[in-house]
């Protein structure tokens, strides 16, 4: 019989899915604004610039779908004993700067690295209590 608390664990399971689905997206659009931000940096120009912003605006849609996922996910996991909810630390606060120009070329490089670096960590967080989560369920 499919009891309460499987179904509880199994909801848990496909919200933290969701959230690692945008999660990694978010990443692999950093990845790619952090190579052409990179480029335009060394001076690659206009439509460097034009993609890698691109590129960032990709990346802060999928981490506010992220960021939406996890609370899912978070309510999800306070159905399931033993888990009262989940914070991923420090999630997130990426901005898209504007400007353009050397110093600021820098400063956008550091913002998507920061990003990119708390995704994974989001990431490996989730996937931490996701597979606890399967191993109540085996």
């Amino acid at each position: 019989m499919y009891d309460v608390r499987t179904r509880e664990i199994q909801e848990a399971i496909e919200a933290a899915d969701v959230a690692l689905n945008h999660l990694e997206r978010a990443k692999r659009s950093l990845s790619s604004a952090s190579g052409w931000g990179l480029f335009d940096t060394l001076g690659g120009g206009f439509i460097s610039g034009l993609i890698k912003h691109g590129k960032m605006n990709d990346a802060e849609h999928e981490i506010n779908a992220a960021k939406k996922a996890l609370a899912k996910f978070s309510k999800e996991l306070r159905d399931v004993d033993g888990y009262s909810s989940v914070h991923i630390n420090g999630f997130l606060t990426f901005g898209d700067l504007f400007c353009d120009g050397f110093l600021m070329d820098v400063i956008v490089q550091s913002q998507i690295g920061k990003a990119k670096k708390e995704c994974e960590n989001a990431i490996s967080q989730v996937r931490q209590i996701k597979n606890e989560l399967q191993r109540m369920i085996r």
